[in-house]
Formats: C-alpha cells, structure tokens, sequence
C-alpha cells in the first residue's frame, strides 16, 4: 500500500484538520457561492470544568509497538522523556483515539492497545468506571462493537435502536445513552508496585480491504487514590491478547513514533494543529446561555449562534477559544486540545417571550465555514460539497412536543459537510410571557472538524426569516492564510 494511498483512506476517519486550506468545495473540485446568513454570533457561556482527561490521539496512525501515552513518573525509568508524570486522582478522563493500517509483509497482522494504571503509593487502589465505550471502524466479529461509516441522511431522529457512522459517533451516542460497552470491567482493584492491566483491545484489520481500521475509546473513572495511567501498543497473535509479560517491558521502553509538528503557539502564516498527546485540563462545558444580565434568554435575541469547539484560527469572529489547555504533552505534539474531542457539552437555554406576540424559533446544529473573522454573521454553502464536518448524536430537552407541550429528551444524529445549514433539531413555540427551557448535550466526537454552532433562528411559515446575502466564491482576508 503506498504512502499518497493510505493518506486517502485515512480521510475515512476525519479528524482535525492538520492546517487551514481553502474552501472544501475547491479542495473537492466543485464550486460553491458562499452564502452570508446576517445574525449575531455570540461566544459560548459556561467553561470547562477541572476534571482531567488523558488525551491519547498522536500517534494517529499507529506505526511501530510502545507507549503511546504514559503518566508514569520519569524516574528510575529507561527512557525518562515517555513519561509525562502527572498524578490522577479522583475524577480523570481517557480519550483514545487510532488508526492501523496493517503490516505491509502480512494480511492479517493485529495491533492490540492496552490501557494499563498503577498506584503511586503504598496501598491498593479501587478505580471505578463511571461510563465507558470503545468501537471499531470496522469489525468482523460480532463481539466487538463496530462502527462503519455509513451513508445516514443529514438529520436522523433516533428511537429506540441508535444510529451512528463511525467509531467517535458510536462511542459518543452511548456515552450519552450512558452504556457501557462489554469489553470494559466495571472496576478495578490495582494493587501497590505492580501495572495493572484495565483493558487489553484489537486493531484487527484481518479480512478488510483495504487493511485500515480505527477505534475510538473513551473512559470515565473515578479512584480513590492516586494513580499514573499509560497506553501501550503492541503486535501480537490474530485472535488472542499478546502475553501478560507483555506490557511491563513496553513500559519501560521508548514511545510509539509521532505524528505532525504543530507550527508554535502564537506563529503567524500557515498553522499545523497537530494532534494530542498529553494530559487536558477539563471534560465537560457546562453554560446556562442567558441575556446580558438577566437570568433567562430573551427571544428577540434570535437568530443568534454560539459556537461549538472554537479554536485558534476558527474563532467565527467571537474571539473566543473553547480549547483545553493541557497540563502535560510531549514535545512535537500539540499545545492544546484543538476540538475539544471527547469533552461533553451541557447547555440549558431558559427563554422567554417579554413581547406580546406569539413567537415560534427552531434550534439548529450547524456547520458553517470556518473564519476566525467577525463578518455580521455566518458563511455556508448554497450548494452540498464533499467533506463531511460532524458525523455524531446531540440530546435535547423541551422542544415542542404533542400538543406544544415541552418534550422530554430527544436524540438526533447528525451528518454535516462543510457549510452545511442543518435542518432544524425542532421548534419552540411561546405566548406572550411564557418560558420555556432548553437543554442541549453533546460529546465531540473523533468523527468530526471544528467549530460547529448552536443556533436560534426565528420562523416564519416553517422558515428562518433571518437575512442571506450571497457572496462570491472570493474567500474574505482573514488572519489565517
């Protein structure tokens, strides 16, 4: 398999975007009048939380067996540099995320990741997993969740079986359904001195044309003690977990090759985000979305949007950054967690009509091109292109239900491309003086391209009344080349 073949397969499992290029729909030889929707564009309220997260996603394509992160302390280790030394105690995350593309002597080589916790002190450790989820983007046997890319429509109102396409879709509708995927214990006694081993899982890529699969594994825990935490990578037979003796030699070894210098934090011109490999600082943003001082969310503010996962160089104008700083990474890695993957949002938007006319708006999840200038509103796509920008669930309370009644919670899984105006996730209907609040969850998935927003648009006979100009295909000057 050449090197400019497996690039191409690799765009199966989008992730973040390594550098801003042009429009998608040029990248993609199709051609697309930009269209200019005139609203507000206001930064997120709410912010992260302190619950650390293990950020395992450089390398992306996995190449060679070792430690892809590890949170050991350096000392008395063989190669002190793989180890980033940070202690986890009480609440912490894992997000992991790879790719493999086999060996290129063999059909039928498997990678196993292990995710192997050790207590840093004199007595035993309970580690307890809260949520847990791991899928394949391809999976042959059907004791192991997969995930494949399947061609779902924009906006898929989910009922009583979920959908997903891909392994960060699939793994994020559950975390939000809060299942726990088989393949994980539900707990963990680590005793003092030793690696403990939590989970052992395959990238199998036997049987697959072509020989590339990807997972996607997020962990929720909680320990009553202190603890370091690492992931491992290694080669081992078909259908059975490498040895046991395995893991203690890969830990004390050096790390898996990486991936993608990131250009410095602050360079100017072309800027590669790399992927992460550290230790984040925050799992969840929670917002109450309100009035400038007032407890509640005026409907006159719409059509209004907030972004979703804003980072450098794709701000929408509202200079505002959502990514998590990272405590530790290793050098040649990315400073921050640009996109915010695997972090859950939780948004309430209490609104209420202090007009004395009826007012109807519909909540939207979109896509817009990525800008970090303030242009009055948001630019989309008059015309569908082909890279896909979001594939993932979102949970919404109190939309119109029977009746007008506030509904409960609902689930819809969306597909978006690049300046995709989403259908509407619902409306919301208000008398003079009524109340009404929303709430909004999502966890970002590995499936997708920041920034996304949240959006309140009015309507008028089933449609936004908000205005559209359209625009040349002449992209505006903006801080990122």
């Amino acid at each position: 398999m050449t090197r400019s073949v497996l690039c191409s397969l690799l765009l199966l499992t989008p992730a973040l975007a390594l550098a801003p290029t042009p429009a998608p729909a040029q990248q993609q030889g199709e051609r697309s009048e930009p269209l200019l929707r005139r609203q507000t564009v206001a930064p997120l309220p709410g912010g992260l939380d302190s619950v650390l997260m293990v950020n395992d996603n450089n390398p992306e394509l996995i190449s060679g067996p070792g430690i892809l992160l590890s949170t050991f302390p350096a000392a008395g280790r063989s190669v002190p540099e793989a180890h980033l030394d940070v202690a986890l105690h009480g609440r912490f995350d894992l997000f992991s995320h790879h790719v493999y593309a086999g060996k290129p002597e063999t059909l039928s080589s498997t990678l196993w990741l292990a995710v192997v916790a050790q207590p840093r002190g004199d007595s035993p450790v309970q580690l307890r997993l809260l949520e847990g989820s791991t899928a394949l983007s391809q999976s042959l046997d059907p004791a192991m969740a997969g995930a494949p890319f399947l061609p779902l429509p924009p906006l898929l109102a989910e009922g009583t079986t979920p959908a997903w396409a891909g392994p960060g879709s699939r793994v994020a509708t559950e975390l939000l359904m809060r299942r726990r995927s088989p393949e994980i214990p539900r707990e963990w006694t680590l005793q003092a001195g030793e690696a403990s081993t939590l989970v052992v899982l395959p990238l199998p890529v036997r049987g697959l044309d072509p020989l590339l699969n990807g997972r996607n594994l997020q962990l929720r825990l909680h320990s009553d003690g202190p603890v370091s935490l690492a992931t491992l990578a290694a080669f081992g037979p078909l259908d059975q977990p490498p040895p046991a003796d395995t893991w203690a030699p890969l830990l004390d070894g050096g790390l898996s090759p990486k991936e993608h210098v990131p250009t410095p934090r602050g360079a100017p011109g072309r800027m590669i985000y790399s992927r992460v490999s550290g230790v984040q600082e925050g799992s969840v943003w929670r917002g109450t979305i309100t009035s400038p001082g007032q407890p509640w969310l005026s409907v006159d503010a719409a059509p209004i949007s907030w972004p979703i996962a804003s980072l450098e160089r794709g701000r929408l104008g509202t200079e505002q950054v959502q990514t998590a700083e990272l405590k530790a990474f290793y050098p040649g890695t990315a400073w921050a967690a640009h996109g915010n993957y695997g972090v859950e949002y939780d948004l309430t938007i209490p609104l209420r009509n202090t007009g004395s006319k009826s007012v109807q708006l519909q909540l939207t999840f979109e896509s817009p091109l990525k800008t970090d200038q303030a242009l009055g509103g948001l630019r989309f796509h008059t015309t569908p292109v082909r890279s896909v920008m979001f594939r993932g669930p979102i949970e919404v309370a109190g939309l119109d239900g029977v009746e007008g009644r506030p509904s409960a919670r609902r689930r819809f899984h969306l597909v978006q491309r690049a300046g995709d105006q989403s259908p509407p996730l619902g409306t919301v209907s208000l008398g003079p003086g009524d109340s009404r609040n929303l709430r909004v969850r999502l966890i970002y998935p590995a499936d997708a391209t920041p920034p996304q927003v949240l959006s309140l648009l009015p309507v008028s006979d089933g449609q936004a009344t908000s205005p559209a100009v359209k625009q040349s295909g002449q992209q505006p000057a903006s801080s990122t080349p």
